[in-house]
């Protein structure tokens, strides 16, 4: 029998798989749209994601993986095996949603309620975590279905990147502690983000520093009460925290080299007080720190540790200042990057996947990269109609990612599994 295969035949072969590929897309948009639609309507905050991690690991299951759920508490895992033992690649999606309260007119809008904090709170996905659950479900069902690959496929569907809430633990790092990178060995993790700044049909990334690390900080001022008409009679907290807020933002622009890289500290709640005449006691700031560099990292902690009791003192008062880590610097590995992007490219044309400068949003899939080769990309979200000066921010009640992005999400993520292993 002639050993050799002919080229007629390889490109008809070629031919039907891409034609059934396409099919099984199409099949499958539908359905993904559908999932985000009711993950959009049902959010829930970090640590608290049960209905989301129930309607997930059922998925999973029906596709006939192994599936572990109660990862890092409420986290689910699916393994996908391959014809032929071989390596294993993560794909990883976040789960949570926000305390904000959606304000639009979709049909499948938030109206749900959760608790945080002993408060209650609208809860919306505010950052786009319905969308990237979605997308790594119809991943799932693409390449169960079309598992000819060797090695394996975890599927990491992670609680708490928002943060857990105080006292608790949660996030990547915690499912890294209870062991989702073994049994078997993770080889390197991929995961996206959808993003509003960039449009439905783009796909961008940076090798090296993408994002920034997180720091939350808490300022306790302790000063001293008084009636509001005597003043000199007490030591007023709300002063000293505004003295303590003008003075640690001189830190980026007189202390940091900032043409090496960005930094950026905000203050994003300061309470203090009950009555328009009291001089309260005490007073409280907490705020974020974003930095892309180590080194700078340790230099605004350092600084700020200084500025904080001696300005407070300065004024009569005392002020404790605390700085808890969020996420590390989100590290794209160049050799896994240059291995990846012809896949996405595959997906797009050339011209739609480029590269990108550093930002200062952070996240937590940093945990996972700074264990094995990790590699993190951003799917266009907003619609091309939209002007560019009314697409709306993360994190904010106008959020929204239109439907079309979702089964690009779903085609690069599979492409870049199937490439990875197939290599």
């Amino acid at each position: 029998m002639n050993r050799f295969i002919p080229l007629f035949l390889l490109i008809t072969v070629s031919n039907l798989t891409a034609q059934n590929s396409k099919k099984d897309y199409q099949r499958l948009e539908s359905k993904v749209i559908e999932w985000r639609h009711d993950l959009h309507q049902h959010p829930e905050l970090s640590n608290r994601e049960f209905r989301t991690a129930e309607k997930v690991a059922k998925h999973l299951k029906s596709l006939g993986m192994e599936v572990q759920t109660g990862v890092a508490n409420t986290g689910v895992v699916g393994l996908l095996k391959g014809k032929k033992p071989g390596k294993t690649l993560a794909l990883r999606a976040d789960m949570d949603g926000l305390p904000v309260k959606e304000r639009n007119d979709l049909p499948y809008r938030s109206k749900a309620i959760g608790k945080f904090m002993g408060n209650e709170v609208p809860v919306m996905h505010a950052c786009g975590h319905d969308t990237h659950v979605a997308i790594l479900m119809g991943a799932a069902e693409y390449l169960a279905k079309n598992n000819n690959f060797s090695g394996n496929i975890k599927f990491i569907f992670q609680p708490a990147e928002e943060g857990p809430p105080p006292g608790e633990k949660g996030g990547a790092s915690l499912m890294i502690e209870e062991g989702v990178l073994d049994n078997p060995k993770v080889d390197a993790i991929v995961g996206l983000h959808i993003k509003s700044e960039y449009r439905v049909g783009e796909i961008v990334y940076k090798p090296r520093g993408f994002m920034a690390a997180s720091q939350r900080f808490v300022i306790d001022i302790k000063g001293k009460q008084s009636h509001g008409s005597t003043p000199w009679q007490g030591v007023d907290p709300i002063m000293i925290g505004t003295k303590i807020i003008d003075g640690i933002q001189t830190i980026v622009s007189r202390n940091l080299e900032l043409t090496k890289e960005g930094a950026v500290i905000s203050v994003g709640s300061f309470h203090s007080g009950v009555r328009f005449n009291i001089i309260p006691e005490s007073a409280q700031i907490i705020g974020t720190i974003r930095t892309l560099d180590r080194d700078m990292k340790e230099q605004i902690r350092d600084r700020m540790t200084q500025l904080v009791p001696t300005i407070a003192k300065a004024y009569g008062g005392e002020a404790v200042i605390s700085i808890i880590d969020g996420a590390d610097i989100t590290f794209n590995d160049p050799e896994l990057t240059k291995q990846l992007v012809p896949s996405l490219k595959r997906v797009l044309s050339e011209d739609k996947v480029y590269q990108i400068k550093a930002i200062t949003g952070a996240e937590d899939f940093s945990y996972f990269q700074n264990e094995i080769p990790g590699f993190f990309f951003f799917l266009g979200g907003t619609s091309l109609a939209t002007p560019a000066n009314e697409i709306p921010s993360h994190h904010t009640p106008d959020f929204i990612a239109e439907d079309d992005a979702l089964i690009i999400g779903v085609k690069a993520i599979s492409q870049i599994a199937i490439d990875f292993l197939r290599n």
